[in-house]
């Protein structure tokens, strides 16, 4: 339709306003769908707000009073349409602009990337050198590496993680088979299982691999397929029925020969007793009984259990390998540990082949010091019980000199042996020999003090077992002595460990001593005042003592008066004893004899004491006062 046609329906009066408008207003959106998508919006806001105003005029035009001819509704039409074009001109131009500023951002963004990347790939190749990695591995095969973090995780983490992911989805019977496939997300992507996201790789983790995001997740997704299929076969429901089927029997299979085993060496310890009883005889090597046959039956026991242990543990060497190898987990595990267990018995038994010579020289020696210790001890027991008596030596320095002897024999032994043990021409064992020596010189100085402590102290006879003695001021019987400490046994049953060098750096009471000796003498003091006569005092104290179970009659008890105060007289009682551990009870029982004496003879155990009370007046009730300040 041209404008001319517009304008003859217009002058026939059959289209309005609004319908010549409607073409314009179509060819409008026309272009504005078919414009950038940069500049649409800019376009749909101008072009509504040219149709409201041509909506606004055509309606004004129409709810006036006046009547607009035809041709100059046609030439304000025209002015419009021109209008409209010069817009659309305009606005195609500002697209244009808008467009072409559009692709210099793009440019500079894609610009600024490639330095941004060059940069990170300077960086990851300044940073190979001294970085290692982390494997990802699974069951002992290593997957790949992992070299950068991710979300505030180490690659540690991260590799962690992803090897225990691909166990859990190759060990999960319950998931449905399916195969490995990538997911792109906006920075990074996803590779999957199913649902179940097995890692995700970063920008990061291609540039150090030298590739894209895209082409390192085609590279990881056919090995974490593999893997993950080779996982779940291996630990399907009939392989681990078969493998554990088989462990069961590998097991059975052990215990049935390990029973043989024990059933056939029972047998054979019958027969060595019941050989020992029909025809075996002692072993004599000129006139001298060296084994007979009780000793030389257990050395054949002893023979049969060693033989019995040697292959039960061969059979267990065997087998543990077996067991491990059952099973892919520990495939690689069983033979370490099968090497594990072989080559410290291989170098030991190549070490006592070589050193058999000199093995039998130790044991020479090692066999004579310790007949030479047994010696010494018959001798020891002998002079501990008496029935060896030395002038000048006492029993109870048998045990401690045995103890010393016996050291300096075995020293010696070691001194004798060191030159024929493995390694002992060695630099190493030598200089581990010189720092343990330097070590023990060091640190030993309070050990070597109490050593030597005891040493005087068992030589001096200060105390001896079961004495009753007072060390500082602990009080108690002493129960044990060793070369280094002391334990007492006070009379609360605590056992007190004092080291021997603290006893010979202070004084010890000995009571036992002289209660064996003299008597011990056991003492209290008491107070009386003046009004009771002292002949008295003494003789009621004397008669406590002497009521008391465990105190001598001979000598007798007696009464020291020690001090005469302002108010009353000091009395001390002494009564000798034999039993020194007993001593604090015979005083408790004294001390008990003491009051029912006393209170039988109406004389009350408080000293007196005597105010002055100023104002001239003494209180009228007298019989409180003295009660009150007795009590006080």
């Amino acid at each position: 339709m041209t404008i001319t046609d517009i304008k003859k329906l217009f002058k026939r009066g059959e289209i309005s306003n609004i319908q010549f408008k409607l073409p314009y207003i179509i060819c409008i959106f026309a272009l504005l769908f078919v414009s950038a998508p940069f500049a649409r919006g800019q376009l749909i806001k101008k072009a509504g707000e040219i149709v409201r105003n041509a909506f606004d005029k055509t309606s004004a035009d129409s709810s006036g009073n006046e009547v607009i001819p035809v041709e100059e509704r046609i030439r304000l039409d025209s002015i419009r349409l021109y209008e409209m074009n010069v817009r659309l001109q305009e606005m195609k131009l500002k697209e244009a602009l808008l467009q072409a500023e559009l692709t210099n951002t793009q440019n500079q963004n894609h610009y600024s990337d490639s330095i941004k990347r060059v940069r990170q790939i300077q960086i990851i190749d300044s940073l190979r050198p001294i970085t290692a990695g982390v494997p990802v591995v699974v069951e002992a095969d290593t997957m790949f590496m992992i070299y950068v973090s991710m979300g505030g995780r180490s690659p540690a983490d991260r590799a962690e993680t992803i090897a225990e992911t691909i166990l859990r989805i190759g060990k999960d019977r319950r998931l449905a088979r399916d195969s490995v496939h990538t997911l792109d997300n906006d920075n990074y992507i996803d590779l999957m299982y199913g649902s179940k996201v097995i890692m995700s790789i970063t920008e990061q983790d291609a540039l150090w691999e030298g590739k894209t995001t895209e082409e390192l997740a085609k590279e990881y997704a056919p090995l974490l397929d593999a893997k993950i299929q080779y996982l779940r076969n291996e630990n399907s429901f009939w392989v681990m029925v078969r493998r554990g089927a088989l462990f069961v029997l590998v097991i059975i299979l052990q215990y049935t020969f390990f029973k043989l085993i024990n059933w056939l060496f029972r047998r054979l310890r019958r027969r060595i007793i019941r050989f020992k009883q029909q025809k075996m005889k002692a072993v004599v090597v000129r006139n001298y009984e060296l084994l007979n046959t009780a000793r030389l039956t257990h050395l054949l026991i002893f023979a049969a259990n060693i033989l019995r242990y040697f292959i039960l543990l061969t059979v267990l060497i065997i087998t543990i390998p077996v067991l491990f190898s059952i099973f892919p987990q520990t495939e690689n595990l069983a033979m370490k540990i099968f090497y594990y267990i072989f080559d410290p018995i291989k170098m030991v038994v190549k070490s006592v082949v070589e050193y058999i010579p000199n093995l039998f020289i130790i044991l020479v020696i090692w066999y004579c010091v310790r007949y030479i210790v047994k010696g010494f001890h018959y001798l020891s027991k002998e002079i501990a019980t008496e029935r060896l008596k030395i002038s000048g030596f006492y029993p109870e320095w048998a045990h401690p000199t045995f103890n010393i002897v016996r050291f300096l024999l075995y020293a010696f032994m070691i001194a004798m042996i060191y030159p024929y043990l493995p390694g002992a021409k060695s630099g190493v064992f030598q200089g581990i020999s010189v720092f343990v020596g330097l070590i023990v010189s060091l640190g030993s100085s309070t050990v070597i003090a109490n050593f030597i402590a005891g040493f005087v102290i068992t030589y001096m006879r200060p105390f001896k077992d079961g004495d009753f003695i007072k060390v500082k001021d602990t009080v108690g019987t002493v129960i044990e002595k060793t070369p280094f400490v002391t334990r007492l046994r006070t009379i609360k049953n605590e056992v007190v460990t004092i080291p021997n060098s603290f006893i010979m750096s202070s004084d010890t009471v000995n009571y036992s001593a002289s209660a064996r000796n003299y008597g011990l003498i056991i003492h209290t003091v008491m107070t009386m005042g003046y009004d009771v006569p002292w002949r008295k005092v003494h003789e009621l104290l004397i008669k406590a003592a002497l009521m008391t179970d465990g105190v001598l009659q001979e000598p007798k008890p007696f009464v020291l008066e020690l001090d005469l105060n302002d108010n009353y007289m000091c009395y001390q009682i002494n009564a000798y004893i034999k039993e020194a551990a007993q001593m604090p009870d015979i005083t408790s029982a004294l001390l008990q004899n003491v009051q029912d004496l006393f209170h039988d003879a109406e004389i009350d155990l408080v000293a007196p004491h005597f105010f002055a009370h100023r104002g001239g007046e003494f209180p009228k009730d007298r019989e409180k006062f003295r009660r009150i300040h007795s009590l006080d």
